[in-house]
Parts: C-alpha cells; structure tokens; sequence
C-alpha cells in the first residue's frame, strides 16, 4: 500500500498534544498491534515527538502477530528507539526492563477479518488482555485497552447518542458476537485488575474512525466505498442504507486516544469519537457527491456472506465525559475528513 499516512496528519496530532506530551519524555511504551491502523499511527507520532518535541526520547516496545496487517503492516520501518518483536499476545510476555505505559491496541476489528478469524478474536481480548494486564500491574504502568462502540450493540433510541454508563443491547450469539462479546471480557478485565490490583487501567470506546492506512480490503464502509470507486464499480450499501452512523477522522481520534493514555482518570472509560453529524449511509453517499464533485453511482444490496448482518441502527457517541476529562473536542469537518481520506486513497488504492 503507498503511504500509510499522511505527514501533515501526524504533525497536527503530536501538534493538539502540546505540552501533554512531554510525559513520554524518557518513558517506555509497550505497545500491542503496532502494525495495526493504529498501531501504524501511535508508532509514526511516537517517532515524530522523539524527533521534534521530545527533551528524552521514548522508547516503544512493539508487539503484533502481523495476523491482519496487511501490505502496509507487514512493511516494518527502522525506527531509532524502536523495537519490533512478532508476537501473539495471547501468550504471556515480560519485558526486561520497566514498562510506564501499555497501549493494547492488538484486535481484529474489520467484520470481515473477525468473521473469518471468530476464535482469534476472543482470544486477543480474552488472553491478550490478561497477558498486558499483568505487565501493567508488574510495573505500576499506566493501562490503556481499546476497546469498541460495538458493545453497545443496537442501542435503544432513547440512549443515542449513547453515553458510557449506557450498558448496551448486544447480542451474545450471532455474527457479530465474537467481537462484541470479546471486548465486553476485556473491558471487565481491566474492571477487575483495577478494582483489585490498583491497575491505572483505561478503556477507550472508538467510534468509526477513518482516515489513510485503512486497508483496502477493510470492509467497512469508507475503505468498501473507496475501493469501489478505484476500480470504477458503483458503490454497495448493505441492507436499507438508513442505518445511522458518526465518523471521526483519525487525527481526532489520534488525539483523543493519546489524551487517554497521557490524562486518563484511573478506572474511567471514555467514547472517542465524533458525534456530528449523525448520518445515514444513503445520505454519506448523496454527501460523497458534493465532495468528490461527481455523481456516485451506488447500490443498495442484501449483505453478503462474509459480511456479519444484524447492524446497529444507529451509532452516536456521547462524548461530554472526554471533553470535561480530556479536554477533547473534535476538530476535522465530516467533508473536510472525506476529502482527505480519498484523496489519499486514490493513490493508495491504485494497482494491485
């Protein structure tokens, strides 16, 4: 894949952090599913405050089994202060040395790669988890598990947008399950080793976030839709299209999550995401129109086989808790995030 990011976007990352994020300054960062999405991400801003901001540099422990990577995970850079290992986390893992933060970003989060791969799945969140807990409680090291907006399963309209203390309408069986259910065990995991251990744990509920680096093979929306527009085929929306959705670019969501690791408050869960505007996938596309200056045909189609069905209706985040706590407020316009995304993606998504 050509160019898994955008610099410009890495530097307005590191760029809202300001001052937070001279606490990495000579700390080591542990972090799981480094040539994930996010991953790929957190390594690049790491590597950009070495370089500019940082008075000591970080030193990042990076872990992934490279299971869902793909072209652009598999291609490893040599980073100074870097070190890369290939490891599944659900088998156990100590560094030598002490850990100030772990970042357990490891997950197979595309429904297309969690239905091929249901028990992987589990185990990631189950013992993976566990495994990075237990690092966590070792050193005393702040804990930061991503978790998802999936565990609020198809939510109650009178809960949308959906704050944390919502509890979910999530089904334990079915096609989505594997995923759902999983990061529901590792969120009480990280209850229960700060309930019991003291663990600084941390959970973070993203919100469709989208952005350069996403692969093309993804299957969710926005990669499907640039794809489909790469090879000149019109777009498919699966089932009624009236299903809702909030997008959030990555250099917001970039930020939030950094915030949370740096500034959580110990014990506290936080929607990272961006709830405006809350919109149709019909209406994304008609939006698709206006900012790619040309009609997009698409249709509107059953979901296919190696798709998981039974969708949310809808997915909103409340996100008061990050602004009161975090001082996160989104930046990146829908069109402005759109823009960005599949301008790169024509490029990126070209040729084999």
């Amino acid at each position: 894949m050509k160019g898994s990011y955008l610099d410009s976007d890495i530097v307005e990352i590191a760029g809202h952090l300001g001052e937070k994020a001279d606490l990495l300054s000579g700390k080591t960062v542990l972090l799981t599913g480094a040539r994930g999405f996010l991953g790929r991400y957190f390594t690049r801003v790491f590597a950009h405050l070495n370089e500019h901001r940082l008075d000591k540099p970080c030193s990042v422990i990076a872990l992934d089994n490279l299971i869902t990577s793909g072209e652009a995970g598999e291609n490893i850079p040599d980073l100074p202060h870097f070190t890369f290992t290939r490891h599944d986390v659900i088998e156990p893992f100590m560094p030598e040395g002490k850990v100030d933060f772990v970042v357990h970003a490891a997950g197979i989060a595309s429904p297309f790669h969690y239905r091929a791969h249901p028990m992987e799945t589990l185990e990631v969140a189950i013992w993976g988890t566990r495994n990075m807990l237990d690092v966590a409680r070792r050193d005393d090291a702040g804990f930061t598990f991503f978790s998802s907006s999936e565990i609020y399963g198809d939510p109650d309209p009178r809960h949308v947008p959906s704050p944390e203390s919502y509890r979910g309408n999530v089904a334990s069986q079915g096609p989505r399950a594997c995923y759902d259910e999983s990061k529901r065990i590792g969120e009480t995991l990280c209850y229960i080793y700060h309930e019991y251990h003291g663990v600084h744990a941390n959970i973070i509920r993203p919100f469709n976030v989208f952005g350069p680096g996403m692969q093309k093979t993804d299957y969710r929306v926005l990669p499907n839709f640039a794809a489909h527009l790469q090879e000149g085929e019109p777009l498919n929306v699966y089932g009624s299209g009236a299903q809702t959705r909030t997008f959030c670019y990555i250099t917001d969501a970039m930020t939030g999550f950094l915030l949370t690791v740096l500034s959580g408050v110990p014990g506290e869960t936080y929607n990272i995401g961006n709830p405006r505007p809350e919109i149709s996938i019909l209406d994304l596309v008609a939006r698709l129109t206006g900012v790619l200056g040309r009609e997009v045909p698409h249709n509107v189609i059953e979901h296919p086989d190696s798709y998981p069905a039974d969708e949310p209706n809808r997915r909103c985040p409340d996100i008061r808790k990050a602004e009161l706590q975090l001082g996160f407020t989104p930046q990146v316009e829908l069109d402005d995030g759109l823009a960005r995304f599949f301008t790169w993606a024509a490029t990126a998504y070209a040729g084999p």
